[in-house]
């Protein structure tokens, strides 16, 4: 697939994932609705993020705001190192690296995207410390985030950290019928 196929088609198993969060967590969802402009609105008191990329799709429910991101790690220009953090927080990092680029993009991403806004508000959000390799500390408007990332095959995913998450990783292989066959890894 590509073009606007191809992007219905990650959205719709996005959804997919989003709903295999809450039926995890015995949750059952309304319809999942945006905003007109494009931000997930709550269900039922329940709170939903997802992201996709051509080789992965993620979602999460919780019963608070949640963001998550997912990016596969690759070069970069120069410029959207600059456009992404200042020189203080890329310093915060042992080195400058394609890492650490997705590392900072992802948990900014995750952070706007539990509060309902988007890329725009790129530059007010902040790292403000690199706690290891797997959990930054992020700020936006006087609020701290915790952001944890997850690496799998050459990706990176970032979810808001809060004691309800945890992580499961599901292999799908998507076959020319629509029904996936999977196994938990």
């Amino acid at each position: 697939m590509r073009g606007r196929d191809k992007v219905i088609r990650l959205s719709s198993l996005a959804r997919q994932a989003v709903q295999l969060s809450a039926s995890r967590s015995k949750i059952k969802l309304g319809e999942l609705i945006k905003s007109p402009e494009g931000a997930p609105l709550p269900t039922g008191g329940y709170f939903w993020s997802l992201a996709h990329k051509t080789e992965h799709v993620a979602g999460v429910v919780a019963d608070f705001p949640i963001g998550m991101d997912i990016e596969k790690i690759r070069p970069c220009a120069p410029g959207l190192y600059r456009m992404t953090a200042d020189d203080a927080e890329w310093k915060l990092g042992e080195t400058v690296s394609d890492q650490l680029f997705f590392r900072f993009w992802t948990a900014k991403e995750a952070v706007l995207k539990s509060l309902g806004i988007g890329l725009k508000a790129l530059s007010k959000c902040r790292v403000v410390e690199v706690l290891d390799d797997h959990h930054l500390v992020l700020s936006y408007k006087q609020l701290e985030f915790d952001v944890e990332h997850f690496y799998f095959n050459g990706h990176i995913a970032a979810i808001l950290t809060h004691p309800a998450i945890e992580w499961m990783v599901q292999d799908t292989v998507l076959m020319a019928n629509p029904t996936p066959q999977s196994k938990e890894s």
